[in-house]
């Protein structure tokens, strides 16, 4: 008799594991399908709508030429605001703001539809017009190494070192970013955390950019000029490879153009 009771526990045991499995290998095979969905559905939007850049162009012109197209764009979605890309990484996606939720494109795509690789976006507490002391934009760190997954090239110190710049189009400017540091970082949310309208709260995160208390860091020491209050940083955030946290790329606005 114990020997029977033994072996119908056993056998629910091991149904119990196959459900186990069979749900985990469910969750795998969607997620792996979305992801690759999701980076399908970018790069043809980037084919799309993103012209190449020729080297040397902006020094023929006054006005450097606008890769992006905006009002196609914008008749995609009116809350996609701005264009990211950084030379050799998959990042090459637009940016959004949501007038519903600042978590909106959290696990959603420009079409609003859901999808867990989300969108890069930023919060409402940040203008538009990236004018604001301290910009964070948002995207996730996505094992097929899409949205801000390759952020993380940054932590290799060759990589960073030949990196320096980092671009952002509006419909009206192309912004150039100069990267001051990556790093590690705590869960604390940046734009709750800081008032960055004091001089000195805002001094005190340059400084801390510029030599972040991280174990993950690089940081480059000959920046064009002296970081100062009257500097733009636009920090991009995402999820660590392992554990709780952060990894910041930091970007200091090094030139602002108007483009045609």
């Amino acid at each position: 008799m114990k020997s029977k009771k033994t072996s119908v526990f056993i056998i629910i045991i091991l149904i119990f594991l196959l459900i186990v499995l069979g749900v985990l290998g469910y969750f795998i095979y969607v997620t792996y399908n979305n992801n690759v969905s999701s980076e399908s559905e970018s790069a043809k939007l980037s084919s799309s709508v993103a012209a190449e850049t020729k080297a040397g162009e902006s020094k023929k012109t006054k006005a450097p030429k606008n890769p992006i197209d905006f009002k196609k764009l914008q008749k995609t979605n009116k809350e996609i605001f701005a264009w990211i890309k950084v030379p050799d990484t998959n990042i090459n996606y637009p940016i959004l703001q949501s007038e519903k939720a600042d978590d909106f494109y959290l696990h959603r795509d420009i079409y609003g539809n859901n999808k867990y690789a989300g969108s890069l976006y930023i919060e409402y507490c940040n203008s538009t017009e990236l004018t604001d002391r301290v910009t964070v934009v948002y995207g996730h760190n996505m094992i097929n190494g899409s949205m801000f997954a390759n952020l993380h090239k940054f932590e290799d110190t060759s990589f960073f070192n030949k990196h320096r710049y980092f671009y952002v189009y509006t419909p009206e400017r192309k912004l150039t970013y100069e990267v001051v540091s990556g790093h590690n970082y705590s869960t604390k949310h940046i734009m709750n955390s800081y008032n960055f309208a004091e001089d000195k709260v805002f001094k005190d995160y340059l400084e801390y950019i510029q030599n972040p208390r991280a174990t993950v860091r690089n940081v480059r020491t000959k920046l064009d000029h002296k970081l100062t209050v009257d500097d733009r940083i636009l920090t991009l955030s995402t999820c660590l490879n392992v554990g709780d946290g952060r990894y910041l790329l930091q970007g200091v606005l090094v030139k602002d153009e108007f483009t045609r």
